[in-house]
């Protein structure tokens, strides 16, 4: 098949697999609010699967293009909840959960995939693979970017909602926790742009040595991956 051809079809299949993973994450966090007694991301329209409600345009292309992202946050009234601190908290986490527990289905369809779609010049097999790939990696990068401690992320929220001071650590990150989180998408950006041309080899490695972002993408993502690939190792030996 053309590489043209491939690489249209794993860009095809980046988008909706980047369009399912953004989706669950932010209706799972809707969906947990709501629950929790508020009822503003209804009023919002935010408690839908439909990617169009939870679309940031420049963190979808980036998660298409880079492997993480954003969507545009879910809007939330605290107030609201029956149980401040527990309804703050359980939000906070579900997308981040929906993402890590659905790997626990979507790695066993790529292995699936893997075993019975040998063709390798037949379209629909290769997008099938690239997709249910995806699936798997996004989810798990979604996830981990996600619990990075840094506004706007879910991490940051579970910091508000478990940390009852409010001392000058906290408002530093609370008002420059967004910069600091655009400087450290900005290096690892820049590290895998310079990595894939040679002649930039050697900068690509000065600059790797304080991408924090790679780090954490690379070995939290494998590490919490360990558990769903040895369970389903097991399955599919």
């Amino acid at each position: 098949m053309d590489q043209i051809i491939l690489k249209f079809i794993s860009l095809a299949a980046s988008f909706v697999a980047v369009a399912l993973v953004l989706s669950m994450h932010e209706f799972a966090h809707a969906f947990v609010a709501y629950k929790c007694g508020d009822p503003t991301p209804k009023f919002a329209g935010r408690l839908t699967m439909n990617p169009m409600r939870h679309f940031d345009l420049l963190g979808l292309l980036l998660f298409a293009f880079a492997g993480f992202g954003w969507a545009k946050p879910v809007p939330i009234n605290p107030n609201n909840f029956r149980h401040y601190k527990r309804g703050l908290t359980l939000t906070a986490i579900a997308g981040v959960a929906i993402n890590y527990l659905s790997v626990f289905f979507f790695y066993p369809l790529f292995l699936l995939a893997l075993l019975y779609l040998s063709t390798p010049l037949i379209a629909l097999d290769v997008f099938l693979k690239e997709f249910t790939l995806f699936l798997c990696t996004y989810s798990l990068s979604f996830c981990v970017f996600n619990l990075i401690p840094l506004p706007p992320l879910d991490g940051w929220r579970v910091v508000e909602a478990l940390n009852h001071k409010r001392g000058k650590v906290y408002r530093f990150f609370e008002k420059y926790g967004y910069i600091i989180l655009l400087v450290l998408i900005g290096i690892h950006f820049l590290v895998n742009i310079l990595s894939s041309y040679t002649a930039f080899y050697f900068a690509a490695q000065i600059f790797g040595y304080v991408d924090i972002l790679g780090y954490i993408l690379s070995y939290v993502t494998d590490f919490i991956a360990q558990p769903i690939y040895l369970l389903w190792g097991l399955v599919f030996r």
